[in-house]
């Protein structure tokens, strides 16, 4: 994850699988908006577990690039075993896809055990719940440097993933609220978008701040700024990035959801009710009448 490729790719999986569950969660509550349930996870038509599986591959794929593709040694170690500092980040970042894996596998296996209960869906929402608080917790001490213009989208990257892990925490006790099905799906498609931008901002160096650079340390390329003036300068553009992205997927998000409303909403019929032998002289009906002097005048 520590270099363009790295952000880019595991950003479009995070916004695909965003965006799959964006998508799910509103056909969902526009066909059966009186019967909503949420799901931690969505079958797909032609492979039922297509979702978890693309996860796994993805997640192994990004273990490999990590600890043996990548290094110089195809190998993270020194030659006494030991855990070199240039390779930790290496390692916390396998740690985060090891947690996906696990929350894949875990959600299979439930759902193919065959005394199936109610607390299936508790049980992988609470897997996911795990998965996105070691993401966070090893973002928030990550051992790169906090202080630099990464430590900023770092940063900002941490309030993202502790909303997807809060709405996931609460899937467990609110199945049927589909505002946190809603903001569950945003705040993942968003971590994939931050993702995508973080990498072309930190890695392309004509995105680089003006008055930074980027700077080889440890066999790591870091954005490193000239002075404190160019530094704060460069994390309030960090901010303001953040603050116009978050405003483009509200939009976007929003207006998915008119767009899919009204394509896959429940059509309302409205049948008229013609004059007949029952009406009184004023084509009103007796049994309405009655019904509004009830609730004007109710009986004693």
């Amino acid at each position: 994850m520590g270099s363009l490729v790295g952000h880019v790719t595991t950003g479009f999986a995070f916004f695909l699988i965003g965006l799959w569950h964006l998508f799910n969660h509103i056909k969902i509550q526009a066909k059966h908006p009186n019967s909503y349930k949420s799901s931690p996870w969505f079958r797909s038509p032609s492979l039922k577990y297509l979702e978890l599986y693309l996860i796994i591959l993805l997640s192994v794929l990004s273990i490999a690039m990590e600890l043996f593709i990548g290094p110089e040694k195809h190998q993270p170690f020194d030659p006494d075993g030991s855990i070199p500092s240039n390779h930790l980040h290496n390692f916390e970042h396998s740690s985060i896809s090891l947690s996906l894996i696990i929350y894949a596998v875990l959600a299979i296996i439930l759902d193919k055990s065959r005394l199936k209960t109610a607390m299936h869906d508790g049980l992988t929402y609470l897997l996911g719940a795990f998965a996105f608080g070691q993401q966070f917790v090893l973002f928030h001490l990550h051992s790169a440097d906090h202080t630099a213009v990464e430590g900023q989208y770092h940063l900002l990257l941490q309030l993202v993933i502790f909303i997807s892990f809060l709405t996931t925490l609460m899937g467990i006790g609110y199945p049927k609220s589909f505002l946190l099905g809603f903001v569950r799906s945003v705040s993942v498609l968003f971590q994939g978008v931050w993702f995508t931008f973080m990498g072309c901002m930190l890695w392309i160096p004509e995105f680089v701040a003006q008055g930074c650079f980027m700077n080889s340390e440890d066999d790591h390329l870091v954005v490193r700024c000239s002075g404190e003036h160019a530094l704060h300068r460069a994390k309030a553009l960090v901010n303001l990035q953040f603050s116009w992205l978050l405003s483009m997927i509200v939009v976007l998000s929003m207006t998915l959801y008119v767009i899919m409303c009204n394509i896959y909403g429940a059509k309302v019929e409205y049948l008229s009710i013609s004059k007949s032998d029952g009406d009184d002289e004023e084509g009103r009906h007796p049994e309405v009448e009655l019904q509004k002097k009830n609730l004007l005048w109710p009986e004693t």
